[in-house]
């Protein structure tokens, strides 16, 4: 992008859990953000590394809808959200022939060990 800028998009789903009243039975509601991290050329992209399916994140940022009109002329709304910071709260292991699962009692927490940046974005960023 212009002036040395990047954008780093990803999706992150929100899980809404809760039990019928009348079934009992577990139900679940998802929905899709498409977030945006904005960073300066040469700045540390440790995040893109974190950022896989099953890690899980907590971000701040600023929401908005945007709208679309699709090919056969429908109109759809997508949640995004410009992300300002960001928290991995449990990471996800990749091992050969492994599925994603998440790593109880994972001993990375990049918050408190120190070795993970904050990727707030400053005035002087830009």
């Amino acid at each position: 992008m212009d002036r040395g800028i990047m954008a780093i998009n990803f999706p992150v789903a929100h899980n809404k859990n809760w039990r019928d009243k009348k079934t009992g039975s577990a139900k679940t509601r998802t929905t899709w953000i498409n977030c945006t991290i904005w960073k300066r050329e040469g700045s540390n992209l440790r995040i893109v590394d974190l950022l896989t399916r099953g890690t899980m994140v907590e971000l701040i940022g600023t929401p908005y809808a945007k709208g679309f009109t699709l090919e056969d002329g429908s109109i759809r709304t997508e949640i995004r959200l410009n992300v300002t910071a960001t928290n991995i709260l449990r990471t996800t292991h990749r091992g050969e022939g492994e599925a994603d699962d998440f790593v109880e009692g994972d001993d990375f927490n990049p918050v408190n060990d120190g070795s993970f940046e904050d990727f707030t974005i400053h005035d002087d960023d830009f």
